[in-house]
């Protein structure tokens, strides 16, 4: 196969994992010389608490990425394949590193939240001022953006004909692995005068947090931990699924949200047990289709982010003033009295994580029965 490409480089954002990765491969079948980064976001960063799981989480997978890169680039003969790793603003520390390497294009992941689309912008300017082109690729859902549209060309509004359009379309095409494995001779050791190492928490700014005593494994291995468990009982999933007490969830959605795993991996081995005639399966791939639905609202309605879907509910009169502030700040801290509440709220609050029909009564208590926005 003939490389088109001297140089390219590869930029890891929600995607933290080396297997089936839609922007990797496209790199190493486009360059002969292909470097991996991932920007420890300043603009992110900077706004949070320092105790949180979620960098703890994404730290330790990204230390987890850059040596599966290692072995990946070991495995094809090339020494020294480290991923590029930096702390900083991404707007400027991704075209500054572009520049330093002497890439022709760089690569990665599409993200439709608004701000990453804003920064992605930004960088793609700032790139092609100097001669470097931006290629991005779907990876972080089965069909996004206008991939599925209505009879008259419009974005769907609601799920049940989305979903039926989702299953009409879909074949395995959509679902098959992009293979990293075999194009990996084009990953590239960094230059030595590039930083590779990964910031501890400390170095980021952070303290840790009380996610090594969780049940919540990180980077591409814990997903594939939890996925195989859940395989394990997914014919059930339909039923224990509605329980709280009941271990019925994947416990992926985590994984998921930072692209530990791939959701062709997973929406594949839904539709191979539908296949199969399990019905937990079914079950569970609809609720993987409802994140897609949700991911083609946000393209098509990013007001979603501070605003009502149907702009009638933006004039709601919510509660106000220092009784609404008690209220809320009971529910967050799970003194509402209501002991389902109470008990979702104190689950979150001390392993980061609630159960899917907890968040749904909890939402429901604080705008329906408190009246907060």
């Amino acid at each position: 196969m003939e490389r088109s490409l001297p140089r390219a480089l590869v930029w890891f954002r929600r995607d933290l994992r080396a297997d089936d990765h839609a922007a990797l491969y496209h790199a190493l079948r486009a360059a002969r010389e292909v470097w991996c980064v991932f920007i420890f976001d300043r603009e992110i960063l900077d706004t949070l608490p320092r105790r949180d799981r979620r960098v703890e989480f994404i730290r330790d997978s990204v230390d987890e990425l850059s040596r599966t890169l290692g072995e990946l680039g070991e495995a094809r003969g090339r020494l020294g394949v480290r991923l590029i790793v930096r702390h900083g603003h991404a707007r400027s520390e991704l075209p500054e590193l572009a520049s330093t390497l002497g890439v022709q294009a760089v690569y990665a992941n599409h993200d439709d939240e608004p701000a990453a689309l804003a920064r992605d912008v930004q960088v793609r300017d700032a790139l092609a001022a100097v001669g470097i082109a931006w290629h991005s690729s779907k990876d972080h859902v089965v069909f996004e953006r206008s991939e599925l549209l209505t009879g008259t060309g419009k974005p769907y509004s609601v799920f049940t004909p989305y979903k039926n359009a989702w299953l009409k379309k879909v074949e395995p095409f959509f679902l098959k692995a992009y293979p990293i494995e075999s194009h990996a001779d084009s990953l590239a050791a960094p230059p030595k005068a590039v930083a590779t190492a990964v910031p501890t928490l400390a170095e980021l700014g952070f303290e840790p947090s009380n996610l090594p005593t969780l049940k919540i494994p990180t980077g591409s291995s814990g997903a594939q931990a939890l996925f195989a468990d859940f395989l394990q009982r997914i014919d059930a999933y339909e039923e224990t699924r509605n329980f709280p007490a009941v271990k019925g969830p994947s416990y992926l959605s985590v994984a998921l949200r930072f692209g530990t795993v791939s959701i062709r991996q997973l929406a594949r081995a839904a539709s191979e047990g539908i296949a199969a005639g399990s019905r937990g399966a079914e079950v569970w791939l609809s609720e993987l289709i409802w994140r897609d639905f949700y991911h083609q609202i946000l393209h098509h309605h990013p007001k979603v982010v501070g605003a009502s879907f149907k702009p009638d509910y933006d004039r709601i009169e919510w509660e106000q003033g220092p009784e609404a502030d008690a209220l809320f700040a009971a529910w967050c801290e799970g003194r509402t009295g209501y002991p389902l509440v109470d008990a979702a709220m104190m689950q979150i609050n001390q392993t980061g994580y609630m159960h899917n029909r907890l968040r749904m009564v909890v939402a429901s208590f604080l705008v329906k029965d408190l009246g907060i926005d």
